[in-house]
């Protein structure tokens, strides 16, 4: 089952790190969200990539272009044979096939751009900022059991402030530091679809999360797996410096593959 990255789109509100690389390609732990976010699929064995290329596409390239070199061991000969040598490799297995799918185009144009690679077989989709220790296996086999279009993973986010029960006399009756949402479950991107969810798409200019996910709710084809734990966007530096500060301190909940 080939697993489909949306990793085009500016990145604007975290410009300061976006305006010299693209969103995927921030670092957490010296490694780009994108390679933590592969490393979830590959744990389950998942490693069938198609990565939908957009602005400054060209860094992710380079990232590939260069990953064995910069993951092994070498060894060079210069002189008569000019060869190459790789003594150890650390880099996972997996095939990525890297797709320009346009620098203005929206998500739903970018996973109508790869049909042409998607055989007559479910798929996997999600955005290439966002983390979460969702077991994926689990995750196929609901979509399997529940035969619709697509199955998207719903998740409630930490709050960012605490959160305090007070009595009527102003006693504190309950203190939580950061709970979960207000309740409401939202769109946590690690989808899998059908191929059928190509006609709900019109081209370019189709956001996914509008006109498709509406037509699709509409249509009775849209179902959630719910996931009530660790989820997080990579959406500003705050939320970049917290999945930081977790993985230096050894509990990111999202590195399941350790």
């Amino acid at each position: 089952m080939k697993v489909i990255i949306l990793a085009g789109g500016f990145g604007t509100r975290i410009g300061e790190e976006t305006a010299l690389k693209p969103k995927p390609m921030i670092e957490i732990g010296g490694k780009p969200i994108l390679w933590h976010i592969m490393k979830i699929y590959l744990h389950y064995g998942f490693n069938d990539f198609i990565i939908c290329l957009g602005y400054k596409g060209y860094a992710i390239k380079e990232y590939f272009d260069n990953l064995l070199l910069h993951d092994s061991d070498v060894m060079y000969s210069f002189g008569e044979t000019n060869s190459k040598k790789f003594l150890s490799k650390r880099t996972d297995s997996f095939n990525v096939t890297l797709i320009d799918t346009g620098l203005n185009t929206m998500t739903g144009g970018r996973i109508k751009r790869i049909e042409r690679y998607i055989d007559n077989e479910p798929f996997m989709v999600t955005y290439g900022d966002g983390l979460a220790n969702i077991n994926i296996k689990k995750l196929v086999e609901y979509h399997k059991s529940h035969d619709r279009i697509v199955t998207v993973s719903a998740a409630q986010p930490l709050g960012r402030f605490g959160a305090m029960q007070i009595s009527s006399g102003g006693i504190v009756e309950e203190f939580r530091e950061k709970p979960l949402g207000d309740g409401n479950w939202i769109n946590a991107g690690f989808f899998v679809m059908t191929p059928r969810v190509f006609d709900y798409i019109d081209g370019d200019d189709s956001v996914f999360e509008k006109s498709p996910l509406e037509r699709l709710t509409a249509d009775n084809q849209l179902v959630a797996f719910k996931h009530p734990d660790f989820f997080q966007p990579l959406d500003t530096l705050r939320d970049k410096k917290m999945l930081e500060d977790l993985w230096a301190s050894d509990n990111a909940p999202w590195m399941i593959w350790k």
